[in-house]
Parts: structure tokens; C-alpha cells; sequence
């Protein structure tokens, strides 16, 4: 069975079987583990709880002693290797293959979920499932040379209801302005405003995982030193092209990994104020968890409360969706405990009993597809010239034409104009096309002609730019009839200013030869510097730029008063439109007259009509002119950029050539020296003969006890590490500093 969808928009491929959620149950290692009470079944896939009779019920006595639960593995004394490879390898290798999966730890406080779910983020040993789960995915990536692959991580945590990104406190990040909400469409659910992170290498993934950890909210109880006070769900989010495949088709998946908060009862842990409060909505939605699984589980049941709670809601595409899910319950293994043991092993009971239906999540690729598009186009156009060869029609042509055609277009057009051509043979719709657009290119060429002579042979200014007129006459530029001093062309002179360097008497300048200046003692400021690198190495580029920009002001000019054109014209149409319905209303108060069916209408109205044709075509016209405008203003602009991008990079490679690269390294930058100037990094440079950085990673391999693949675990764990330690530091200077303020505010 498939579900397609449109567009962009992805669309579901179904397995055929529902298969129902794994539930596995991993006991905390005790001394006192109650042998009596407690005992699984040969093959590991069965816990049997007995309990002793309370005699102070009496003689006749229905208590239920005995309860035996079916599940897919009991873990006892296991390690975190041997959680991994059980519960969530092969969840993790299917979300790869475009499944989704969910693996979710549930359980009484302090029974070890956060403990199987992260594990000890200071022992590489002791990690848990999550920092796991990124490894194997990062090493599958590396398997998969025939595939892109992008990943992408997300952490969010509900806490007494609320939505908070733990990865907000990221300086890229920052807080949210407008609080999280949960939101579904047909794709699914998602949490609005919760950021997204891509991860090229898995020591940034493990960076994000410790940044979120160390924002997560814990407290203390008797049950637990580290109670987790809030749930918490990591999301691996993954997108796979091939490589090789040209399918427009691609594959998506995500990876919940859900750490529960646990559930307790509150005259054992002892809470007191907020503490209280924290257990009383945990309580509450695992509660709301519990109803939403036993609805679940009963295939009579139409509606399911996912929405009751946050946590529910969040996890809607998971609990029973198209996902393979896995449920994780950690019980104690103590008499004390059994009571909320039993509660435990009853919920992971009732999970068996909800079946999901995973589906390959897949999507299309639009670059693929426009490109499987063109070839079947292609094929279109082969049959067709079949069928024009057949039907004698070889010389009509289908294919966009080449720069040789549009040339030849080009010339035919212009030798029409000229008179030499008394006509065009047209052959199919796209030449005709092309000849009206080539007409237009000459015109424009020719404007460009006639301006750009002008412009060399005159100094051109607005008649009614009286402050401009004003200015040339008080420079001497013109005399008083407004005739301008002539420029030197050949033998005689034409029209413009002359400059300074072609005046009688004055010695010609030769070009100016860039000396190489003295490094100063301290390097200058970069305003100053910039200053003097226009003038002297950046002369040039600058140069460019500044005839790049003075052309965009002159086309923003032009177009400032094309538009204001077109407001008078769009305004005269107005007012001209009002007239006529003036004279359309009076004509039919007064009586219409016809003669043979047409309307008779007098002169005024006519000539109203007229005037209202041409206006409409001076439009039309300068509308057009404020489009070609347009378009060269954005083109202009994009040099302008250019240039200004070019000038400044320029800029900062001599800054750094003249002033911050160190002496000794100057007679390797000189022409014929080993190192090409601009093309090393400063940074680079200066540091040429510092090798430690290299030594400390050789170091590191050697000495970690785990091996090379524990590398990126401790690199990320040290910078969580390092950033916490400044942002306390920084914290304690700055109460240091208010101490400070508050003693001399009292001493005065």
C-alpha cells in the first residue's frame, strides 16, 4: 500500500505487516537483589514476580501473589555494549535505509534511564545509547560512499509542560522570542521554533549532545542524587541522495531518542516545594503516557488522547506510527522497590500490544527531476524530427538556437533596417520570436551609441539644473552664453573640458612607481591603511569600482525619472479618464444618437478618446524603458559588489603581507621566494614553526585507553568542559566586580 503526495512533499512506501513495539527491561545492579521474589525465565525473554501473602488480611485471603511478564529480552547484569547491540542497533541501521525510529527509556526515579539513554559522558566506556547511536551513524556514513548523506540534531525537553530548546544557549542560536509550539500537517509533527542543527563529523555531534546536557534540569531526592526533572527527546534527523542513481527520489528518517523523566512515589522520594511540583507534572503526563499506550493497544478504540499533554503530543508520530519503536523499562531489583517494579513491568505489557507500520519516508529530488525531464524532452524531440523528415519538412528546427543563429539573426535585422535586405524568410515560431528580440537589441545599441558619443564630445547637463549651471560658471568651465572650453582631439578642438595634463606649459607626469615602503614599528590603523592602499597597490581595482558605482548612479537617476514620468502620465490618464465618464453620462442624459448601428458621439469625447489611446502607449513605453532600467541597475549593482568585495579582500592580503607577517618569513613572500603572497593564511604563517597542536593529537592516540575512536567523545566533552569553566569564570568576575561597586558606594 502507498501514499503519495505532489510536489516537494513526501510520500510513504508500506512494509505490507504491522509489526508491534519491542519492549525490553534492564534491571539496576544491587547487592540486595531479592532472589525470592524476582526470577526470569530460561531463555531471557521473561520475568516471573512472586510476593508473600500479607497475613494480616486473614484467613480468606484473594490476594494475587504471582504475575509473569512476556517481553523481547530481560538485560540483567548487562554492559552498555551489550544494551547497544539488543536494543537499538538495528534501529539505528534501518534509519538509514529511510525508517524511522524511536527508542524510549521509561521507569521508576534513579532506576537508570538517563543512566542507559546518555550513560557516563565522563567514562567513553560508559556511554549510553545516544553518543553511541551518533558513532554508528556517522560510521555507516563513511560505508556509504554511493550515497550524500546530511545529519542533522535537535534537542528538546518538556518541563512542567513547557517546550525549551536546550540547545538555545549556543551563541548562533540565542533564546526564542516567541515560545515553542507543537505543530502537525500532513507530514507529521514538529516542534515550531526548535532549532536544527547539520553536523558534517561526529565530534560536533557529541559537542551539541554535552552543550544540551549540561542544560538539562536535575534535582535531588532520596531516591535519586540526580533525578532528571524534565523529559527530554534527542532527534537524529537524516537525508540520503545517491551518488549514483540519477531517481529523482531521496530518503528521509529520524531517530527519537526519548529519556523520560522518572516516576516516584512522593512519600518515598520525599519532595518538598518545587521539587513537588516538578514530581506533580511528571506524574501527571506519564500518566497521560500510560492512557494514550492503553488506547493504543485496543484495536476498538477510534480515538487516541494524544493531545492531553505535551509529551504525548510530541511523541504522536512515535507512539504508533510509521516508525520502529523500542521500549527500554528500567526497574530495581529490590524488595522495597517491587511495588513500583510491578507498575513498570505493567506498562511495558501494555507497550507490546501496540503495533506500528514502518514505511521508507521518501521524497523528491526537483534538481533530479527537471533533469529526467529534459531527457525525455529530448527523446520528444528526436521523434519529431522523424516525423518532419518523413513529411519532408527537414529544414524546420526545434532546438533553442546557438550564438552563430542569433548572430545570423542579428545581421539579417540589421541589414533590413539599412535597406540592403528587402525581406526576413521566416521558418518557425521560435525564429520570429528572436527576430522581434534582436530588433529590440539594436535599437538599444544604438541609443547606447548616440549617448555615449555625446557624451565624449559634450559635457551634457540638465537645462533645468539651475545649481549645476550655476556651479561650471563659477568654475570658469563656461562662459556666459553657457559655451564650453574645447578638448584637444587630433588637429582641432571639439567641445568639452579640457584636462590638466594636455594644457600649454604643463610637463606631462610620468605614472607613478609604487616604492616599497618601510615597515613601520607598529603596524597602522586599517582606515589609514585602506586609505593608502587605494592610492598606491588597490589604485586600480579602485579605479573600477568607482566607474562601476558612478554608472549605477546615473542609471538610478534615470530611473528616478522615468518612474516620475509614468506617476504624471498615470496621473494625466486619471484625470483624462474622469473627463470621459463626465462625457459618457452627459451624452446619455441628453440621449444617444445612432446611425446603422454605431453610436454617434461629438468631437470633445472623440478627441477625449484619442488622448487617452496615446497616453495609454507613452506608458506602455516608459514602463518598458523602467523594466530594461531596472534590470541593468541590478546588473551594475552586482559589479559594484563585486568590486567592492574584490578591493577589500585585496586589502586585508596587503595588510597582512606589509604589516602582521613576521620579518623573517618576508623573503619567502618576495618574488622568486618559496611561498606565493596571498596564498597562505596569516594565521597559517605566523605559526609555521609551532608543530604542537600536531604533537598533542599524536599524544592523544597513543595514550586514550580506548583507542583513535574515542578521540572526538573526549575532544567534545573537553570544549563542553572548557566553555562552561569561562562562562563561571566570567559569571565570578563580574560578582567580584558588582562587590567591588557596592564597597566603594559604602566607603564614600
Amino acid at each position: 500500500m502507498k501514499r503519495h503526495k505532489n510536489g516537494n512533499k513526501q510520500y510513504f512506501t508500506r512494509m505490507g505487516t504491522r509489526k508491534k513495539v519491542h519492549a525490553f527491561v534492564r534491571v539496576k545492579p544491587t547487592d540486595d537483589f531479592a532472589h525470592e521474589m524476582i526470577r526470569y525465565g530460561d531463555d531471557k525473554r521473561s520475568i516471573d514476580i512472586h510476593l508473600k501473602k500479607d497475613i494480616r488480611r486473614g484467613v480468606v485471603n484473594n490476594q494475587q501473589i504471582d504475575w509473569s511478564f512476556k517481553l523481547d529480552g530481560v538485560l540483567h547484569d548487562a554492559s552498555q555494549d551489550l544494551v547497544y547491540e539488543t536494543v537499538a542497533k538495528d534501529v539505528v541501521s534501518q534509519a538509514l535505509n529511510g525508517y524511522n525510529g524511536t527508542i524510549m527509556c521509561y521507569g521508576q526515579t534513579g532506576a537508570g534511564k538517563t543512566y542507559t539513554m546518555t550513560g557516563a559522558t565522563e567514562n567513553y566506556k560508559h556511554r549510553g545509547i545516544l553518543p553511541r547511536a551518533l558513532q554508528q551513524v556517522f560510521r555507516m556514513i563513511e560505508e556509504r560512499p554511493t550515497h550524500a548523506i546530511t545529519v542533522r540534531v535537535s534537542y528538546l525537553e518538556i518541563y512542567n509542560e513547557s517546550l525549551f530548546d536546550l540547545l538555545s544557549t549556543l551563541p548562533y542560536v540565542g533564546p526564542s522570542v516567541t515560545p515553542m509550539t507543537i505543530v502537525e500537517n500532513p507530514q507529521g509533527v514538529f516542534i515550531k521554533g526548535l532549532s536544527v542543527h547539520l553536523t558534517s563529523q561526529e565530534e560536533d555531534a557529541f559537542s551539541l549532545l554535552f552543550e544540551g546536557e549540561t542544560n538539562r534540569i536535575i534535582a535531588s531526592h532520596t531516591m535519586n542524587k540526580n533525578s532528571s526533572r524534565s523529559h527530554c527527546i534527542f532527534t537524529i534527523y537524516l537525508e540520503a541522495h545517491s551518488r549514483t542513481l540519477s531517481e529523482e527520489k531521496y530518503i528521509t528518517s529520524k531517530i527519537n531518542l526519548v529519556d523520560l523523566a522518572g516516576s516516584e512515589r512522593l512519600g518515598k522520594s520525599g519532595s518538598e516545594g518545587r521539587v513537588l511540583k516538578e514530581a506533580t507534572y511528571i506524574n501527571k503526563s506519564l500518566s497521560f503516557l500510560e492512557q494514550a499506550i492503553i488506547a493504543l493497544g485496543d484495536q476498538k478504540r477510534d480515538h487516541i488522547p494524544f493531545r492531553q499533554c505535551k509529551l504525548t503530543h510530541a511523541l504522536k508520530d512515535s507512539l504508533g506510527g510509521n516508525c520502529n519503536m523500542v521500549l527500554v523499562t528500567n526497574i530495581y531489583g529490590e524488595a522495597a522497590q517491587l511495588e513500583e517494579t510491578l507498575s513498570s513491568l505493567r506498562f511495558a505489557s501494555r507497550m507490546k500490544l501496540v503495533t506500528t507500520e514502518p514505511a521508507i519516508n521518501e521524497k523528491y529530488d526537483a534538481e533530479r527531476m527537471v533533469k529526467n525531464l529534459e531527457k525525455e524532452l529530448a527523446l520528444l524531440k528526436q521523434e519529431l524530427a522523424i516525423h518532419d523528415s518523413l513529411t519532408n519538412r527537414t529544414f524546420v528546427t526545434y532546438e533553442a538556437m546557438d550564438e552563430i543563429q542569433i548572430a545570423e539573426i542579428n545581421s539579417q535585422v540589421r541589414r533590413y533596417l539599412e535597406g540592403t535586405l528587402d525581406e526576413i524568410d521566416i521558418i518557425n515560431l521560435r525564429q520570429i520570436k528572436e527576430v522581434f528580440n534582436q530588433f529590440r537589441v539594436v535599437l538599444s545599441q544604438q541609443e547606447q551609441e548616440v549617448e555615449s558619443t555625446l557624451r565624449r564630445k559634450y559635457t551634457l547637463i540638465d537645462r533645468n539644473d539651475f545649481a549645476a549651471i550655476s556651479a561650471v560658471q563659477k568654475a570658469g568651465l563656461v562662459d556666459v552664453d553657457g559655451h564650453l572650453v574645447g578638448e584637444p582631439e587630433g588637429q582641432n578642438f571639439g567641445l568639452g573640458v579640457a584636462p590638466f595634463s594636455t594644457k600649454p606649459g604643463k610637463k606631462a607626469k610620468s605614472k607613478k612607481t609604487f616604492k616599497e615602503p618601510l615597515r613601520p614599528d607598529t603596524p597602522p590603523s586599517k582606515p589609514v591603511a585602506f586609505e593608502e592602499f587605494k592610492n598606491e597597490r588597490g589604485s586600480e581595482i579602485n579605479r573600477i569600482f568607482k566607474e562601476n558605482k558612478s554608472i549605477l548612479n546615473e542609471r538610478r537617476k534615470r530611473a528616478s525619472e522615468t518612474t516620475q514620468r509614468i506617476n504624471a502620465i498615470k496621473r494625466e490618464i486619471d484625470v483624462t479618464k474622469e473627463a470621459l465618464d463626465f462625457q459618457k453620462s452627459l451624452r446619455e442624459k441628453q440621449g444617444e444618437y445612432e446611425n446603422k448601428g454605431l453610436m454617434i458621439i461629438d468631437e470633445e469625447e472623440f478627441l477625449l478618446i484619442l488622448k487617452l489611446k496615446d497616453l495609454k502607449k507613452q506608458y506602455r513605453s516608459e514602463y518598458q524603458d523602467l523594466r530594461d532600467l531596472r534590470a541593468e541597475i541590478q546588473y551594475c549593482q552586482h559589479l559594484v559588489d563585486q568590486c567592492r568585495h574584490r578591493l577589500l579582500m585585496e586589502f586585508d592580503i596587503w595588510y597582512n603581507e606589509s604589516f602582521v607577517i613576521p620579518e623573517d618569513m618576508q623573503m619567502a613572500l618576495k618574488p622568486g621566494g618559496s611561498i606565493r603572497p596571498g596564498m597562505v593564511p596569516v594565521n597559517r604563517i605566523v605559526s609555521l614553526g609551532e608543530d604542537d597542536q600536531d604533537k598533542f593529537s599524536q599524544l592523544q592516540q597513543r595514550v586514550l585507553p580506548e583507542g583513535p575512536d574515542s578521540i572526538s567523545f573526549y575532544n567534545a566533552k573537553v570544549k563542553t568542559e572548557q566553555k562552561n569553566h569561562d562562562h563561571h569564570r566570567a559569571l565570578w568576575n563580574e560578582g567580584i566586580n558588582v562587590c567591588e561597586v557596592h564597597s566603594r558606594s559604602s566607603t564614600n
